[in-house]
């Protein structure tokens, strides 16, 4: 069974305790035999209780591990991210060469991209989450996962032999995120993060910020860019001014 995607349920069921069902059959487009396999495997590792029409979240019996909090960003104002994605993709044209970083929303820009008619489409990324799903992927798709050191928290590969691959190789398009976007800088919270993705900026002919209306008017810790030096800006938000 597909353990990414009984860890997004089990973090989405974290996030609203009680869950029927029906609404893991829509929320993750599944069918009602799946659900119930699902719910089974969960119930099996006291993650959850099974309850008429669907499942209550074990608060104490839950397990966790380092990639908790990249999944509870998952399914955290997804529909934000669903909504910045849908005009970000519009960008993509065929022959791109295109950076998609390991953000939780460029991850929601991954999934339309994977159901695109493009012929010709290379993606670069250090997301986990995207490599690990690209089987799924059109076959004729290319794919440049970048090497380097695995970071838990952000489900990221990052450090000097990423920033060394990276190097050689060129962009049309990158696609990132961040923790915070006010009136002048975009910001993130993690040092390696920032010192990729500034790379990744440089390197690319055009740049695109894909970010819900939850990451505006706040400030992180390290500067990635100045809020002007995207291309476009593609939020649930609109506040691409």
């Amino acid at each position: 069974m597909d353990s990414f995607r009984t860890r997004l349920i089990l973090a989405y069921l974290k996030q609203h305790r009680v869950c029927s069902f029906a609404d893991l059959m829509e929320k993750f487009d599944i069918s009602s035999a799946t659900v119930h396999r699902y719910a089974l495997e969960l119930a099996k590792r006291d993650a959850v209780t099974r309850v008429r029409g669907g499942l209550v979240f074990n608060v104490a019996e839950a397990p966790r591990d380092d990639t908790s909090a990249y999944l509870d960003r998952v399914v955290t104002n997804r529909a934000g991210k669903i909504a910045a994605a849908r005009q970000a993709v519009t960008v993509v044209r065929e022959g791109d060469i295109v950076f998609l970083d390991s953000s939780t929303t460029v991850y929601e820009l991954a999934l339309l991209l994977k159901e695109a008619n493009f012929s010709h489409l290379t993606i670069v990324t250090n997301s986990v989450s995207i490599m690990q799903n690209f089987r799924k992927f059109p076959s004729h798709y290319v794919l440049i996962g970048l090497g380097g050191s695995y970071d838990p928290n952000l489900n990221a590969i990052l450090g000097a032999a990423t920033l060394e691959q990276l190097a050689h190789i060129n962009l049309t398009k990158a696609f990132v995120s961040a923790f915070g976007v006010d009136d002048k800088n975009v910001t993130t919270n993690h040092e390696r993060q920032a010192e990729l993705l500034k790379k990744v900026l440089d390197a690319a002919d055009k740049r695109y910020l894909v970010a819900d209306s939850s990451k505006f008017d706040r400030t992180g810790l390290y500067r990635l860019s100045a809020r002007g030096a995207f291309d476009e800006i593609f939020s649930s938000k609109r506040a691409a001014d």
